[in-house]
C-alpha cells in the first residue's frame, strides 16, 4: 500500500470550537469547513494535515461513536519556548511544563477543549544513556 497522506481526526461534539482552537493556537486553516466536519492544515507546511469530526455522524460507524479521548498528538516546532510562551498568554492549560527530557527532546504538554493532550517538542541531544538507544542510522 503506498500512502499519500496520513492524519489523525479528533472526534468530538463541537467540531466548530475545536477547529477555532487549533487555528488560533496552532496556525491551522480551514480547506473543508462543514458542520460535521472540517479538514485542517498548516498554514506553515501543507504536509500537516488534521481533522475534526463530530463523533456521532452517520459516516461513523454506529458501534464506534464516541469522542477522542486517551490521545496525545505530537507537534514538532523549531522553537518551542515561544509556543510555550503564546500558550501560557492565552491562558490555555499548562499539563506538563516546558522542559528538556533526557530522551531527546525540549517540550511542554497543553490541551484543547476535549481535553485531547497537544506536546510541542524540539528534538535536542539526548543524554549519553538515551543516544545509546537511537538506532544507527538515525541521526541525534
Amino acid at each position: 500500500m503506498k500512502t499519500t497522506s496520513y492524519y489523525p481526526v479528533l472526534m468530538t461534539d463541537d467540531v466548530a470550537a475545536t477547529a477555532r482552537f487549533y487555528k488560533e493556537h496552532f496556525r491551522f486553516e480551514a480547506l473543508f469547513d462543514a458542520d460535521w466536519y472540517v479538514h485542517l492544515r498548516s498554514t506553515e507546511d501543507r504536509r500537516v494535515n488534521l481533522g475534526i469530526a463530530q463523533f456521532n455522524h452517520d459516516t461513523v460507524p454506529a458501534a464506534r461513536r464516541a469522542k477522542t479521548q486517551g490521545l496525545l498528538l505530537n507537534f514538532e516546532v523549531p522553537d518551542p519556548d515561544a509556543v510555550y510562551e503564546r500558550v501560557r498568554a492565552a491562558e490555555l492549560p499548562i499539563l506538563q511544563t516546558l522542559r528538556d527530557e533526557d530522551f531527546g527532546q525540549r517540550h511542554f504538554i497543553t490541551q484543547d477543549p476535549n481535553g485531547v493532550m497537544i506536546d510541542v517538542i524540539k528534538p535536542i541531544p539526548p543524554s549519553a544513556e538515551f543516544a545509546a538507544k537511537y538506532l544507527a542510522e538515525v541521526p541525534v
